[in-house]
């Protein structure tokens, strides 16, 4: 099991950008260092990285915490909250990364690079014609003063490129993937400080997770490959560096490419499947049943168990357990985790999240009515938002009945549905107790004496009272909306069949 590091509390952070809303991947990222910091009793830190102003959206910041904390993953210290180490946001940090690319530059750790962008481009081209692999050919890694004097008095302003070791490899352990080596040679010398005097990622969050203290990085996969820079500017620094851990990529359900949401991926029947963290909120999911789909996405609870509360998870969560295999995103299998979350809710705490889906389709929800209705569409829905097409009915001022086709069942023509309804309107106009039980049993008899199924004189029953095909139980709607609208929806369906 991975442990603390000795005499270090453990520290783990999420740390987005602002430059959108919040991929599924990234709140699994965030989730995986809430469960490590809860499980070591550590702290779970906020951290905005904004220091790419060009993709900046104002907006983003206000919907990643959003989601976040609709997600139950509250964190200890960030930019609302306050704590010993911040600020939180990266471009209230702007000095500290001047400090500490000043100081490399003093110490022959760094260099002043000063080419322009059209002549980046043009070393670009010229080593895409000789076939050469693209990259910075550090040219100006070791002018002299003479030489960065001439480019500013030209009125260049510099980035600050970090010298990274020519020979050698890079060796590194990863808690999930082992001994990772990079050979130096094949590295580039990346940009620490760019010309606006803000830092890129590479040296913005390695001074950030060493003045925060940040014991564990669990990150994605994809910055695997800038690992041996950010290691050999922990050396740099002389800085102990984190525990570093890589997770896996999410794939498409068909496992073919990264989920992505430049091209979001298709279901069965061709319908996009959400892959932003707020599209899995309007569509309906519970946090509950999203944080336990998503815990299975390369780990494992163990016991063969994939329904269960992340608190209990945390209990047994552990890095090594994390598989460094990319996993596909099995969104049938959230459906089903969501369902079960559903059945497991207390029926009051049910009918307050029913609440918003039906008042967002334009329904007025009366309370006492609602808490009848939820225990009917609690086993049978598998989002909240289906509480519309199966129950919204029940909210709509107006009764509309179904029409004709609808009314009239398998094998019965407008004859035989207008019997049937005639019939069971006389049994349940006779009916003193109008509860669910009494009903089924004033209306069972009537099978056998009308040559009906029970599928088709139900099946009547409830498109009359209801006026659609997939609604609540026949009965126990009956119940619910009482004896005179019973009967007077019946009436309306026997004037829709010609009865």
């Amino acid at each position: 099991m991975t442990e603390p590091i000795p005499n270090r509390p453990v520290r783990t952070r999420f740390a987005p950008s602002p430059t959108g809303s919040l991929h599924i991947g990234g709140l699994r990222t965030a989730l995986f260092n809430w469960m490590f910091a809860r499980r070591h009793g550590g702290r779970f830190i906020l951290r905005i990285e904004d220091t790419d102003q060009k993709r900046y959206e104002p907006h983003s910041l206000e919907e990643l915490t959003e989601a976040l904390r609709w997600a139950g993953l509250n964190w200890d210290e960030g930019p609302d909250v306050g704590g010993d180490y911040g600020p939180y946001i990266q471009s209230e940090r702007r000095e500290l990364y001047q400090t500490w690319a000043n100081w490399l530059i003093e110490n022959d750790k760094a260099y002043y690079a000063y080419e322009t962008a059209e002549e980046l481009d043009q070393m670009r081209k010229e080593q895409m014609a000789r076939k050469q692999p693209p990259g910075y050919n550090r040219q100006h890694r070791t002018l002299s003063a003479d030489e960065r004097a001439a480019f500013e008095a030209e009125g260049r302003v510099p980035v600050v490129r970090f010298k990274m070791p020519l020979e050698g490899d890079t060796a590194i352990e990863d808690v999930i993937r082992g001994r990772v080596v990079f050979e130096n040679a094949t590295l580039q010398d990346m940009v620490l400080l760019k010309a606006d005097g803000l830092p890129t990622y590479h040296l913005a969050h390695v001074v950030d997770d060493h003045f925060m203290e940040i014991s564990h990085v669990m990150r994605a996969v994809e910055w695997l490959p800038s690992l041996p820079v950010h290691w050999q500017l922990w050396l740099a620094f002389g800085w102990e560096p984190p525990i570093y851990a890589h997770l896996p990529v999410i794939l498409n359900p068909d496992g073919k490419g990264k989920l992505s949401k430049r091209k979001p991926p298709k279901d069965k029947h061709g319908n996009p499947i959400p892959v932003m963290a707020h599209d899995f909120m309007k569509a309906g999911y519970l946090p509950e049943a999203l944080d336990n789909f998503l815990a299975n996405i390369g780990w494992n609870f163990g016991d063969d168990r994939e329904f269960f509360y992340i608190k209990d998870a945390v209990e047994r969560f552990e890095l090594e357990r994390i598989n460094e295999a990319n996993s596909t995103f099995p969104t049938e299998k959230l459906e089903w985790l969501n369902g079960l979350h559903i059945r497991e809710l207390p029926v009051d705490e049910l009918a307050a999240r029913l609440r918003k889906p039906l008042e967002d389709a334009g329904l007025t929800v009366d309370q006492d009515l609602l808490l009848k209705v939820t225990p009917q569409v609690q086993t049978r829905i598998k989002t909240l938002n289906e509480v519309v097409g199966l129950a919204g009915f029940f909210f709509k001022p107006e009764f509309t009945p179904a029409p004709a086709e609808a009314i009239i069942q398998k094998k019965m023509d407008a004859a035989a549905t207008a019997q049937a309804l005639a019939r069971s309107r006389a049994m349940l106009a006779g009916v003193d107790d109008f509860t669910t039980q009494a009903l089924h049993d004033a209306i069972q008899p009537l099978t056998e004496e009308l040559g009906l199924s029970n599928g088709q004189l139900f099946g009547v029953l409830r498109v009359a009272v209801t006026g659609q095909t997939i609604s609540t139980p026949t009965f126990e709607t009956m119940e619910i909306i009482g004896k005179d609208e019973t009967l007077r929806r019946i009436d309306l369906a026997l004037a829709q069949v010609g009865g």
